[in-house]
């Protein structure tokens, strides 16, 4: 096992993975900008080093500052968590190069999947199902056309490096496509520094269901299960779920065979999460795969009883995977996954400032993963999640129980966030019913709006 690591990374998931390499006795550094100088994730590390101003740009995303910082505090590894460097693979190629591991997957791998449209290519060779779509970057409107004529409309215009729903759009007609591709394009430039786009056809009212996969450096790939991710705005998820009500033992055993296969051809490492839409045919079709932990990792941990972070930190010290998980895998009741924001519940605007009041809920089945506390302060740089609030029942109905009662617990106070959305949610008859898709957002807030207006 590593002697140090160093986390690249601020809030939740760094405290997430300091509290991990202690419980694993492994020493850690902290990065953190100059407007996290008073961060949880500063005070419980070993060590803290500042790496520069609030800018991420100036901070976390600064390589040579990242890694000036490795070799001052002498680490033996660095965890990226989420976000950030997490899929950068030439931070990771830096990291090679300077002898210090990366704690994910290799370089190699990572801008393979990374490059979406290379990973439809590797992950269809494989015999995963994928959605009908370009053979590769479509580079003018006309190009766009004539796959738009052979896909058939409605399709979806997506970044090939992109993410969190950037540089994508949907196109329902010929008329519009002129304007999006370059709307698409011109976002995905600014977002990614890469504007090239690929096509897919687009499902009407899909679910989102990921799978969760470990893989050693000795050529073993496992699945966890998966995960239900169906209820997001604007492709950011808000609540997620384990296990999916609509994967059937079948299913769920046929696609883990074949994502085994696929990602031990590919050489893959360490975690990662391979995600699909679902048809109302309750078809399966590869969309893309997160090469590092996810936000919701904790409702796999739940439903398993494995660690996820720990065991990315024992694959990449060697160890193997039959060492790390238990003999037999089995689902273990129901997790559900809130994320809480600090944000307008009803303008979704952003919410920074001081936190005066902070009490987070607790008792059986509840777990609240979080860096802030009373008079701790939100700054307004960075991704605006506060806490991940995660329940576990023995059954879905127990679940929903447990989370409305922890969120009528959950008390922040000097800032809005996104509880009361929360609540609202799970109120809701459909919801409750299982009853959704990746409109229901959509459908939830239009229903919302219009009540407002006649009251």
């Amino acid at each position: 096992m590593f002697r140090k690591v160093l986390v690249a990374n601020r809030g939740e998931i760094a405290l997430r993975v300091i509290n991990a390499c202690r419980e694993l006795g492994v020493r850690t550094v902290a990065v953190y900008s100059e407007a996290d100088r008073n961060s949880l994730h500063v005070r419980f590390a070993d060590e803290a080093i500042c790496i520069g101003p609030p800018r991420p740009a100036d901070s976390y995303l600064n390589v040579p500052a990242v890694i000036s910082a490795a070799e001052i505090a002498d680490v033996d590894a660095i965890h990226p968590g989420y976000g950030l460097l997490s899929e950068n693979a030439n931070f990771a190629e830096v990291c090679r190069a300077s002898n210090v591991k990366f704690i994910g997957p290799p370089p190699e791998v990572t801008r393979l999947m990374g490059e979406k449209e290379k990973a439809r290519q590797a992950i269809k060779k494989a015999k995963v199902p994928i959605l009908p779509g370009s053979d590769g970057v479509i580079q003018t409107v006309e190009e766009a056309e004539e796959w738009a004529e052979k896909v058939g409309y409605p399709v979806i215009l997506k970044a090939k490096a992109g993410g969190g729903g950037r540089g994508m759009r949907i196109v329902r007609s010929a008329e519009e496509l002129p304007h999006l591709f370059h709307a698409a394009h011109a976002e995905a430039a600014n977002a990614f520094g890469n504007g090239e786009l690929y096509m897919e056809k687009f499902i009407e009212n899909p679910r989102h269901i990921e799978f969760q996969v470990l893989a050693d450096e000795h050529g073993h790939v496992a699945t966890l299960f998966e995960r239900e991710c169906s209820i997001q705005r604007r492709h950011q998820k808000l609540i997620e779920e384990a296990p999916s009500l609509q994967v059937s033992p079948k299913m769920r055993d046929e696609i883990g065979k074949t994502l085994c296969r696929c990602l031990t051809d590919i050489g893959y490492q360490n975690a990662g999460t391979v995600e699909f839409l679902m048809d109302t045919d309750r078809q399966l079709f590869f969309i893309e795969m997160n090469t590092r932990i996810q936000v919701e990792h904790p409702v796999t941990e739940a439903i398993t009883g494995v660690d996820l972070v720990q065991a990315q930190l024992r694959i990449a010290s060697g160890e193997k995977l039959e060492d790390i998980l238990p003999h037999k895998l089995e689902i273990r009741g129901h997790a559900i996954e809130c994320r809480v924001n600090a944000e307008h519940p009803q303008k979704f605007t952003p919410s920074a400032g001081q936190i005066t009041a902070f009490n987070v809920p607790g008792g059986n089945g509840v777990r609240v993963d979080t860096a802030q506390y009373a008079e701790g302060v939100i700054p307004p740089y960075y991704d605006s999640l506060i806490a991940k609030l995660i329940v576990h029942g023995a059954h879905r109905a127990e679940a929903i129980a447990r989370m409305e009662r922890a969120l009528s617990q959950f008390v922040v106070q000097g800032i809005h966030t996104s509880i009361p959305l929360h609540q609202e949610i799970f109120a809701d008859a459909g919801f409750r019913a299982g009853e959704f898709d990746t409109g229901f957002m959509e459908r939830f807030l239009a229903a919302r709006a219009e009540a407002q207006k006649k009251s």
